[in-house]
């Protein structure tokens, strides 16, 4: 099953017609266990160029001296493994369990991820023969205004039963801070329900790939 709507036409024309021709800018958001990652896996397979907020949150924990040093500021040794570097899944365990500090480390890292994934885009325009499409996961989109940063929003989302079945750790408290699944579809320019089968959802995406492609033309 799947909804879809036609992408924006303004922003679309924009990104087709600017002097040097850029990437039509996908944004990928739903809900938690919607299956974005997977919807993220299949654009790159239809050949757009694609990057994840999560792992660009997981290289600045990992790299990045100045998160680093806010993270370890703030939570001290709890948050470190044995060789003293800041590790991801006790950065979980602290947020996911204090709506506070998640709303902490959320500030500490959104301009940095959206910094990241905005230069990733120039350096995408930048290229000889730039894909058509590019693609960045964002699951908080909505809650941050961040749509407008987009040409498109693609929204993914599942019945809680299916999402629940997916969850690796429990989320009521963010789940319970997101806009609801109608509202992001309604502000979608296209949805999909992950209910079905992989091939479904690659054939989705192979439908926004080839309809955004024409677009950019």
């Amino acid at each position: 099953m799947r909804l879809k709507r036609f992408p924006r036409q303004s922003r679309t024309s924009r990104a087709a017609t600017s002097p040097r021709r850029k990437p039509v800018a996908v944004a990928v958001t739903g809900g938690i266990g919607a299956g974005k990652s997977e919807a993220l896996a299949s654009f790159a397979r239809h050949g757009a160029a694609v990057i994840s907020s999560d792992e660009i949150v997981h290289e600045l924990l990992r790299s990045d001296p100045e998160v680093q040093a806010a993270v370890r500021e703030r939570w001290g040794d709890t948050v470190l493994g044995p060789d003293g570097a800041v590790e991801r899944d006790r950065v979980a365990n602290v947020v996911f369990t204090d709506r506070r500090e998640l709303e902490w480390l959320e500030g500490l890292l959104h301009p940095r991820v959206v910094a990241t994934y905005l230069r990733w885009r120039e350096k995408l325009a930048e290229l000889p023969e730039p894909p058509v499409v590019c693609v960045t996961e964002v699951p908080l989109l909505y809650e941050v205004g961040g749509e407008e940063r987009f040409d498109a929003v693609v929204v993914v989302t599942a019945s809680p039963e299916v999402r629940i079945s997916r969850r690796i750790r429990p989320m009521q408290d963010r789940e319970q801070r997101l806009i609801s699944d109608e509202d992001k579809v309604a502000r979608a320019d296209f949805a999909f329900v992950n209910e079905g089968s992989l091939a479904e959802l690659d054939a989705f995406v192979a439908d926004v790939v080839g309809r955004l492609s024409s677009e950019a033309r």
